[in-house]
């Protein structure tokens, strides 16, 4: 279907939001009236440098407390209307969002709203333009789609129809039912929005805290469906009110955009399999998901010294092999794989890769394409594998590759890979990633691991800091053999020691391991007694485990699905690691104990990491 933007959605003077628009791929637009007022353009330089562009001008918004008004009232109302269409024949724009009154309404009978909404449409009708009235959900008195359906029904008048907003009407808890009794041809406009679920006024929610489809809450392929179903065939138009995004890049929210609204039509071909296809002919599938099915490695930046390679072999990690033609080192223990790349010269190890394994690189290739993604082809020569890379928005690498037989494909290009460890093995497998973000590109990350990858939302949590609060968000795929946990750190936070992205290693028995490594000569990050005489309060623990969790900085945390056991090595650069164990069907990280971690961290004086 076509797609559309609100200007107001992103930051930036009017040409450049214009030209962030087209070089995302919208193919119109709706023009929101400050920005329209606050250029130095002219209506007629706005209509050709969108001419130029290739955009359309899809609606000039908003008109607002225009009826339910005393008679002086409405004289002023028309005059002020005329002046509107008159720009708008100017701009090229034939439809006007007309809100439900919030401040002037006087009479709260729907017959006086009746005929003034006749009188306007009256007036459109002779300037050759339509009114998509909305009813906005702290309107005076008209606060939802239905109500404005019953008034726009009794003024039976061609040139007025209905705007769908999805804030408007599922921010209120409206059953979307009632859209199927709406004539397709009256539903002159479709606005989107997601949003986080909150306990806030409505017009703060609305204000602040929208989302671009598929980073909040809400089922908008559902709310897309209805519309659909119902008939309307016109722009799926995003409306966004975020200060982070007006905040950010305009090019980088506006490619974020059209990106939530090509998966959000994607999303909706899916669910629309019971109903009559014909309705959906100008929805635009996208290459199917390739769900990554584990993960394949995570490439480090060794950083200055030896530091990262000592940890690794105190964690039990082997040097399987060096690459046959660059300075690449696999590193592996059970089906954990670390590849070092000392072509990278920073100063400090840093995570700066991911590998997941999938079904079809081509057909991923193809998705992340179509979603503007950037990628990244990989160095190759011939006979080796072809990895294909997407930069996420934190700026790390997510490759994708398959999985044939035991090893991946990309393993042979490593000379003496070795198939049988000497050591003990105690590790089997990475469990999660954890992925500083941006605080202006957590939901912008979401929306990228969700629409290219298909990985789903789990939950958030706020975690407590020295700082402030850590903002966490996690995704997953179906099996859980995906984890991803996204973390924003505090604004102002200092230094980059105790906010630093970890990776997560599994263990069968905690307790064994943690005696192991620590024999090997890893220093893991103290935990002090106090959490310990806490823990006593919470949980029924035997006393000699609970002596040797101590005795190991083990922490611990228990729901009604299992049991979480997990320790943490110290700092390594930007990164470092935990070791974890789950118990039954424990299905969280052990974010009670997050606080405990990040005091640590944050207290710790690193003299070295390993004996």
């Amino acid at each position: 279907m076509k797609t559309s933007i609100a200007t107001v959605s992103i930051g930036g003077s009017l040409r450049e939001k214009l030209v962030a628009i087209s070089r995302a791929g919208f193919d119109g637009y709706e023009i929101f009236e400050n920005d329209l007022i606050s250029s130095p353009m002219s209506p007629e330089d706005i209509r050709s440098l969108s001419d130029d562009l290739g955009l359309t001008i899809d609606l000039y918004q908003p008109f607002r407390d225009f009826e339910g008004v005393s008679e002086s009232q409405l004289a002023r109302n028309l005059k002020r209307a005329a002046a509107k269409f008159d720009v708008m024949k100017r701009l090229g724009v034939d439809t006007i969002l007309a809100c439900s009154n919030v401040g002037t309404a006087i009479d709260p009978s729907d017959q006086l709203a009746i005929d003034q909404l006749g009188k306007l449409s009256e007036m459109a009708e002779f300037f050759d333009v339509k009114i998509a009235y909305e009813a906005l959900a702290w309107g005076k008195f008209v606060s939802t789609y239905d109500h404005s359906w019953s008034i726009v029904q009794a003024v039976n008048h061609a040139s007025l129809g209905l705007c769908l907003d999805s804030f408007h009407i599922l921010s209120r808890g409206s059953s979307l039912d009632k859209i199927a009794e709406i004539p397709g041809d009256k539903i002159f406009f479709v606005q989107l929005a997601d949003a986080p679920l909150m306990s806030l006024d409505v017009l703060t929610w609305s204000r602040h805290y929208r989302l671009f489809p598929g980073e909040g809450a809400w089922d908008l392929p559902a709310f897309v469906l209805a519309a659909i179903s119902a008939g309307y065939s016109g722009p799926l138009s995003l409306e966004i009110f975020n200060d982070t995004y007006r905040q950010g890049a305009p090019t980088l929210t506006a490619r974020d955009g059209h990106r939530s609204l090509k998966t959000l039509e994607d999303e909706t071909i899916g669910i629309s399999s019971s109903h009559s296809q014909t309705s959906f002919k100008n929805l635009d599938p996208l290459p199917l998901l390739q769900v990554p099915r584990g993960f394949s490695f995570v490439e480090l930046q060794p950083g200055e010294g030896d530091q990262l390679v000592k940890v690794l072999s105190a964690l039990g990690f082997e040097l399987a092999g060096a690459h046959r033609r660059k300075a690449v080192e696999l590193w592996t223990q059970g089906d954990a794989r670390i590849v070092i790349n000392n072509d990278l010269t920073g100063t400090q190890a840093e995570l700066v890769g991911v590998g997941v394994e999938v079904a079809d690189i081509d057909t991923l290739t193809e998705r992340a394409r179509s979603l503007k993604a950037r990628l990244k082809p990989r160095d190759i020569e011939s006979g080796e594998e072809e990895l294909v890379a997407v930069e996420a928005p934190n700026n790390i690498d997510f490759y994708f590759g398959e999985l044939t037989g035991v090893n991946p494909k990309w393993s042979s290009e490593f000379a003496s890979l070795n198939s049988k460890s000497s050591q003990e093995t105690a590790l089997t497998h990475i469990d999660h990633i954890a992925l500083r973000q941006p605080w202006q590109r957590i939901d912008e990350s979401v929306l990228f691991f969700r629409s290219i990858f298909g990985l789903e939302i789990d939950d958030g949590q706020d975690i407590a800091s020295e700082f402030g609060l850590v903002r966490s968000r996690s995704l997953v795929n179906k099996d859980r053999t995906i984890r991803l946990a996204l973390n924003v750190t505090p604004t102002g936070a200092d230094g980059r020691q105790t906010f630093s992205d970890h990776i997560a290693l599994s263990t069968v028995d905690i307790l064994k391991t943690a005696k192991l490594l620590r024999s090997n000569g890893l220093h893991v990050l103290r935990v002090p007694q106090n959490y310990y005489e806490d823990l006593t309060s919470k949980f029924e623990i035997d006393k000699d485990r609970l002596k040797e969790m101590q005795d190991f900085d083990v922490l611990f945390d228990s729901n009604e699905d299992g049991n979480f056991f997990h320790f943490y090595t110290q700092p390594i650069g930007s990164l470092f690691f935990e070791i974890i164990q789950r118990v039954d069907g424990y299905d969280g990280y052990g974010a009670s104990n997050a606080f405990v971690r990040l005091s640590s961290q944050r207290a710790i004086d690193v003299k070295g990491l390993v004996k």
